[in-house]
């Protein structure tokens, strides 16, 4: 590496082409860092006390080899956005040059030193060539040719803002040359057999627009072919995502998109921080074929750009499910969505019904937890560890026994709890899944779906505090109260397209008048029309009508008993047997009962371990907190708190504090069926609680 600080004006004029390589990201500098750039030449420019001004670096290597008759050629590894700047306001201040102009400087010379190698032919004749689409739209600009509906919008637009800066400036443009004339940069050439690139990228601090994970890694992955390989896998797989995800998008996206590639091809269902998805992918990729690696990327962004947008020639069942997970915003649930959607449609290991019910199973999993009100900094854990659950020959019936046994705060709410909270929950201050709510109530089985957005939400009972007589008068003295304790719930809550007329009207009133509730063709207004008064009885009389269907539509896996007890003894867990064979009673109704408490006990949370011990099994987060001890007739627990924590209503625990033994804690208890299972877990998930740090996500 040669390393010198330089004028970033001489550093152009010498003869040279810099391209910058397929692998780069395409110009992306905004007229944020055009303003800063500006404002610092126009400060360099006026004052003599500052003898230049420094840009950052810019970093290349030598491309092939190169004879005195040619133009070297230079890969840029860093700087194109700082080059590709400084050009387009050359251009600017070259094109605002007029004939009569009395400066220093001309068109000619601006265009021949810097923005052209006067002798080159064809693309050589540019001193810079771009990416992608940037390419076209730079060459059209020194062409001063018309641009094309392809146009790179950064270039074009950041080209103007120079026209119009230049304009408006009190500076003459000897004096804004001369500012431009200060940039001074650090000259980085690097040896492309003692350097690496690669390492020498990472490592640089870039001003300007910091590089996205995507960048990173796209960075890494062609660096190191050659141009023929750069091109075929750039051009078969890479672009195709960057147009999938689309331009302005795709670096969010696909960052976003790497962290849930990552966690579905991590055994233990590992999350990595977004900021660190660069760093987890290049421990991924050790020992792996690049090429095929990026080729499993590319499929599974196909996944991703269906799931995040549903194409309208999407299957119609698919795309409107897809649309309501969209709606509720689970882009947690991600990892297992892909997951599935590879299992249907790559290795047909799913039915289409089966394929949809899993669909539904969770938009239903996450909308009756928001009713009920669980928080929901877990579910990325969940759904990252789910594949745990799924036995890939008895798909539908592994999820749906792996949501039916997900516990505590992870928890399927039962249809109970869903219906309690339901009529009761604040509706209105759901916000963003109000309207998904009510559109899914109002169309429930409709052929000739209603579109919500035509409509508005309407309070039955208003919502003014200050009430009118008739409204006091219908709902009795105690009307302030019925109006707190009812009114953003689900059973005051419609749609109409005559909410200003309907205002705070009397009941009456509101039934009877043209477009009111007698008159309505909505299902959510249906019966409205046959009642004579409305008050907390009828308000709650149809909230439980609108939760009956709610349970229809957001449905608990639906699992008879019998088949939730048989599935649970027949699931075969799969494990090491190198780490469990030497376990003399994991056989028979032990072995089974010990797969069952496995699975739960791993179900806690993504940050449990297994690790099987010479004489018993140990779950831990940051230390033990529980330890399976097989024995003949029976399951020995070693619980890892004190005697005197431990809440134990059933008085099954023994007091171990003073007692040698296997496994850690002092608190003993040992079960035999499967009906003591729920009850071991009550006990175990006080261990793990105490033991584990507070859940984020």
């Amino acid at each position: 590496m040669i390393a010198v600080q330089a004028n970033l004006l001489q550093f152009l004029s010498v003869p040279k082409q810099l391209l910058i390589p397929i692998y780069q990201r395409t110009y992306s500098w905004t007229r944020t860092q055009c303003l800063q750039l500006w404002q610092d030449i126009e400060r360099v420019a006026q004052d003599e006390s500052i003898p230049a001004h420094f840009i950052g670096s810019v970093v290349y290597i030598q491309e092939g080899i190169y004879q005195a008759t040619t133009l070297p050629q230079m890969l840029v590894i860093d700087g194109q956005q700082r080059l590709t700047t400084v050009s387009l306001l050359l251009l600017a201040i070259s094109n605002a040059i007029s004939n009569d102009a009395v400066t220093h400087i001309n068109r000619d010379m601006i265009r021949g030193l810097y923005l052209f190698n006067t002798y080159g032919k064809g693309d050589q004749k540019y001193k810079i060539i771009l990416t992608q689409s940037d390419k076209e739209s730079f060459v059209s600009l020194l062409d001063g040719r018309e641009l094309d509906n392809m146009a790179s919008y950064h270039v074009i637009d950041n080209y103007h803002y120079f026209v119009d800066l230049i304009k408006k400036s009190a500076l003459t443009l000897d004096e804004i040359y001369h500012g431009v004339n200060k940039l001074v940069v650090v000259d980085v050439s690097l040896d492309r057999h003692n350097d690496n690139p690669q390492l020498i990228f990472e490592s640089l601090n870039s001003t300007g627009l910091d590089l996205t994970q995507a960048d990173l890694i796209r960075n890494y992955v062609l660096m190191g072919m050659t141009a023929e390989q750069q091109a075929d896998v750039y051009n078969r797989y890479w672009f195709p995502m960057e147009q999938r995800f689309g331009k302005t998008e795709y670096a969010r996206l696909f960052d976003r998109f790497m962290r849930d590639y990552l966690t579905i091809k991590s055994d233990a269902g590992t999350i990595p921080n977004i900021g660190g998805v660069y760093s987890e992918f290049k421990k991924y990729i050790r020992g792996k074929d690049i090429t095929e690696v990026v080729k499993d990327i590319a499929l599974f962004s196909r996944y991703f750009a269906r799931l995040a947008f549903p194409e309208r020639n999407e299957d119609k069942s698919i795309r409107t499910v897809l649309e309501n997970i969209n709606t509720l915003k689970v882009d947690v649930a991600y990892p297992l969505l892909l997951e599935v959607f590879e299992d249907f449609e790559r290795y047909n290991l799913l039915t289409y019904e089966d394929f949809i019910e899993i669909l539904t199973l969770i938009e239903s999993y996450v909308m009756r937890r928001t009713i009920v009100g669980i928080p929901t900094n877990s579910m990325n854990k969940t759904f990252a560890t789910f594949k745990r659950s799924v036995d890939k020959s008895d798909y539908l019936n592994s999820v749906k026994y792996g949501f039916i046994t997900l516990d505590s705060y992870r928890r399927f709410p039962r249809d109970d709890e869903f219906m309690t909270e339901y009529v009761t929950k604040d509706i209105y201050n759901l916000l963003q899944r109000r309207n998904y709510l009510l559109s899914k109530l109002e169309n429930h089985e409709r052929k000739e779906k209603v579109t919500i957005e035509e409509y508005t939400i309407e309070h039955i009972l208003p919502q003014n505090p200050d009430l009118s007589i008739e409204w006091r008068q219908a709902l009795g003295d105690n009307w302030k109260e019925i109006q707190t304790r009812y009114l953003h719930t689900i059973g005051n809550l419609t749609l109409t397209g005559y909410n200003p007329e309907l205002s705070d009207r009397p009941f009456a009133q509101k039934r009877d008048m043209e477009g009111g509730f007698a008159h309505s063709p909505l299902k959510l207004n249906s019966g409205l029309g046959e009642l004579e008064v409305w008050g907390a009885e009828q308000i709650k009389k149809r909230a439980q009508s609108l939760a009956v269907l709610a349970l229809d539509i957001w449905r608990y896996p639906n699992m008879s008993d019998e088949v939730i007890k048989s599935y649970s003894k027949s699931l075969e867990v799969q494990t090491d047997e190198s780490s469990s064979a030497h376990f003399e009673y994991l056989q028979g109704e032990s072995l089974s009962l010990f797969e069952v408490l496995r699975r739960r006990v791993l179900n806690l949370d993504s940050s449990v371990r297994e690790e099987f011990k010479r004489l018993y099994i140990a779950y831990k987060t940051s230390t033990n907190f529980v330890d399976i001890i097989p024995q003949k007739s029976r399951l020995r627990l070693s619980i890892n708190m004190r005697f005197d924590e431990i809440d134990d209503p059933k008085g099954l625990c023994r007091d171990i504090t003073d007692v040698s033994g296997w496994g850690n804690g002092d608190v003993e208890v040992g079960f035999s069926s499967h009906d003591e299972i729920d009850y071991m877990m009550f006990l175990i998930r006080q261990s793990f609680e105490k033991h584990t740090d507070d859940i984020t996500i």
